[in-house]
């Protein structure tokens, strides 16, 4: 049984599942949060009930970063074995295989950020605060935030925030793109249900499909990444979704299909 990240499902938003992290007072991701984290990406990504995920850490705090507590004895050959999983455990939701969305309030700071980074959709609390302070403490972003940061504001803005470990405000990371979206603090939470909740009845292979294609495709050139949208297009009709949506926009019109997930 976790103890400090469960993944939540109500009858009230069927087909979504929430990652919760609950490690108060601030959700700091030592090493049993980073695998109970990992582990619930992992249920989400094999239960066929969830069809979309929502990640929080509730009214106060995504998260606040790694336990530096639990880090600051370290030597670099403890870090190099662990480095890794760090960066695999942090980054697991972004290899969860259904749309996903962080949602933000308040703090998401250093590997809460990293974490907020591996989802397709980020909701920040027009309190949020974002930030990769690390280099405050003489490293660097270590769960992959230089990566994703990087290719979601560009190099510039990415640089900026690592170079400086300065706190980005809710108005600035929606104009540079770091969040989608930014509503008032006590419907964060909300609002992700509603986004997430688009997706319970949804082609869930296709969904997948077009995750992969897109992710993917941003680590190769433009024609290899051709290919696999052409490949994975092609494997779509192989699965009943795309029997069913095509037989019932010819005879019923769009919008109508009754998907079966498979």
């Amino acid at each position: 049984m976790a103890e400090f990240v469960t993944l939540e499902t109500s009858d009230d938003h069927p087909g979504v599942g929430t990652i919760l992290l609950n490690r108060p007072p601030m959700n700091a991701l030592n090493r049993q949060v980073q695998s109970e984290l990992a582990a619930a990406a992992a249920q989400a990504t094999d239960r066929d009930d969830i069809k979309a995920v929502v990640v929080y850490g509730g009214p106060k705090v995504l998260a606040a970063g790694a336990d530096i507590k639990e880090m600051n004895d370290m030597t670099y050959p403890e870090m190099a074995k662990v480095a890794g999983r760090l960066q695999s455990a942090l980054g697991s939701i972004s290899e969860i295989p259904k749309p996903t969305v962080a949602a933000i309030a308040g703090y998401a700071l250093g590997g809460g950020l990293e974490v907020a980074l591996g989802a397709d959709r980020r909701i920040a609390g027009d309190n949020a605060k974002l930030g990769v302070p690390e280099v405050l403490l003489g490293v660097i972003p270590g769960g992959g935030g230089t990566q994703r940061l990087a290719r979601l504001v560009g190099p510039a803005k990415a640089k900026d925030m690592i170079f400086t470990g300065r706190f980005v405000g809710a108005d600035e990371a929606l104009r540079i793109g770091l969040v989608d979206e930014v509503v008032a603090p006590d419907e964060v939470y909300n609002a992700a249900l509603a986004w997430a909740g688009q997706f319970a009845n949804a082609a869930s292979v296709a969904l997948a499909a077009g995750k992969k294609a897109v992710d993917q495709g941003l680590g190769v050139d433009l024609a290899t990444g051709l290919k696999i949208e052409e490949q994975l297009f092609a494997a779509l009709f192989a699965t009943e979704d795309r029997k069913i949506g095509m037989e019932s926009f010819v005879e019923n019109g769009p919008g109508k299909a009754r998907f079966t997930g498979k």
